[in-house]
C-alpha cells in the first residue's frame, strides 16, 4: 500500500484551499472549490484501490477465485462526482445572479453583504 494516492488528494486539495483563499473573482473561487472537491475522488478511490483486483462481476470468475475490488467506494465516488457538478452548478448559477444584482464578481466590492 503506498501513500502517494493520499499525499496527490492532500496536495489537490490545498491546492484548491490556496486558490480559494487568495481568489478575487466568484468564478474563480467556484473552480478551486470544484478542484478541493476533486480531491475527494482521488481519496475514495485510493481507499478503493486493491492490486491485481478486478471488478466484482462474477460472470466469467469463480467467486473468490480472485480479490474484488469493493464497489461501494466506487460507487461513493459516482455518487461524489454527481453532487460536485450539481453544487458547482449551483455556485455558478449564484454568480451570475450576484453578478446580475451588483454588477461585479469581486468579493471586496459586494459591500451590501457585509453585516
Amino acid at each position: 500500500m503506498s501513500v502517494l494516492p493520499y499525499l496527490t488528494a492532500a496536495w489537490i486539495f490545498l491546492v484548491g484551499c490556496h486558490g480559494l483563499a487568495t481568489s478575487r473573482n466568484l468564478i474563480h473561487a467556484v473552480g478551486c472549490l470544484a478542484v478541493c472537491q476533486s480531491a475527494t475522488y482521488v481519496l475514495l478511490l485510493s481507499v478503493g484501490y486493491r492490486h491485481d483486483a478486478t471488478a466484482p462481476v462474477f460472470s466469467d470468475l469463480a467467486p473468490g477465485s480472485r480479490p474484488l475490488v469493493d464497489p461501494v467506494v466506487q460507487a461513493l465516488a459516482l455518487t461524489d462526482v454527481v453532487v460536485g457538478a450539481t453544487v458547482t452548478a449551483l455556485l455558478l448559477a449564484l454568480v451570475i445572479q450576484v453578478a446580475k444584482r451588483h454588477g461585479t464578481v469581486d468579493p471586496d466590492e459586494l459591500t451590501e453583504l457585509r453585516g
